[in-house]
This record gives structure tokens, sequence and C-alpha cells, in this order.
């Protein structure tokens, strides 16, 4: 049986399978679930916000935060939720790409800027994310966190795609999904796909940018 988070995605056109996508990371899959075609639909991303805040009602949590860019429309809902649960003032931040690098999306620092750092200092935050891949972005949001001051209550993902490596002892604090959605991501020289010579797919995720790069 579909969860509620599952059927949501999927009826929004979310959930994309049999194809041949290169992710955020640089990995290449099947399967791609495109949260972008989420939030345009704000009665569903609100569902999602208050799911999130239902989760964690019970927990002493003063400020939700997540990385830019999707988690941040996440991490927007859930605190207004939460607040309205709790009955106190929950503040939203988020963290954002490294300006100048050169890294990848993936090897970017996650960092607070636009003064939201002195909104965490001394406080307890939640961290959300919409999926996981490799689960560095949240990682380094867990470490930006601490770095400003504040404690890490939990994190807590949408779709955590990888289960067996993204995990409380990866992502170095206490680790929750609202569901899991198993999909392989193979390295580039590994991908099956590749070896078949199926196409990428340059509408959705990475893949324009990557067939730019050959």
């Amino acid at each position: 049986m579909e969860s509620k988070i599952i059927k949501i995605l999927k009826n929004v056109g979310a959930i994309l399978t049999d194809d041949h996508f290169v992710y955020t990371s640089g990995k290449h899959g099947s399967v791609y679930i495109n949260k972008d075609f989420l939030y345009p639909h704000t009665k569903e991303t609100s569902h999602i916000g208050r799911m999130f805040a239902e989760k964690f009602k019970d927990k002493s949590i003063d400020v939700v935060a997540a990385p830019a860019v999707g988690g941040t429309i996440l991490s927007t809902w859930t605190a207004y939720h939460l607040s309205k649960l709790k009955k106190k003032d929950i503040l939203s931040v988020y963290t954002e790409k490294d300006k100048g690098t050169t890294a990848s999306a993936a090897e970017s620092e996650q960092m607070f800027r636009r003064g939201y750092d002195r909104f965490i200092k001394g406080k307890k935050v939640l961290i959300l994310e919409d999926l996981t891949t490799t689960g560095i972005s949240v990682k380094r949001t867990v470490d930006s966190v601490r770095n400003a001051g504040g404690k890490v209550v939990a994190v807590c993902v949408m779709v955590n795609r990888d289960p067996k490596n993204i995990n409380a002892k990866t992502v170095g604090a206490p680790f929750y999904s609202l569901d899991v959605f198993p999909a392989q991501a193979y390295d580039e020289k590994y991908c099956p796909l590749c070896k078949k010579n199926i196409p990428i797919n340059t509408k959705v995720g990475h893949g324009k940018k990557y067939l730019e790069k050959q």
C-alpha cells in the first residue's frame, strides 16, 4: 500500500521511472523524484509540511532549517504548522551553497548567509530536506548549524532514496524520513544505463549539464 507521501508525489507527476537520469550528485539512475513538480501545488506542499510538523510536535524545537532550494519551501511550511501546533513562534531559515565555489553541487558547502546564523545560536534546530541521494547537503547543513552554535534536535527528509547508506551515522545526527523510496544510483563508469546506450534525459535532472561537459 502506497504511503501518503508517495501518493501525493505520484498525483502531481513528481515520480518518474524507466529512464536515464543524472542526479545532483553526478550519479546516474533510472528513477527520478522531481520535487520541483510538487512545489507549485501549495495545498499538497502544505500537507507534507504538516506531516513533518506532526512527526516532531512533541520535540522541543525553536527553528527549522534546510538547505536551499527545495528544502527551504518545506522548512517554511513545517515551521508554520509547528507554530500552530505548539502555539509558539518557530522560525524557518536556510543554508546556501558557497558563493563562487567551483565545486559540484554535491561538494559545495551549505552556509548560513543573510545573517540567518543569528537565529541559530543557542537554539534547538530541526533540519529538513526533500530528498537524499548522497546525504552530503544535509550533513553539511548539520555542520553549519553546529558551527553557528545551534543544537541539532533531529534531521528528517521527505523521502530517503538510500536508507542503507543515508542514516544517523552518516548524517551525524538523529535521522528520520517520512518515507523511503529506494532508487539505486550509479557512478558514471559503472552505470548499466550508459553501457546499454540508453539516452540521458535532458529535460529533468542534470542530464543537460552533464552532456554539455562531455
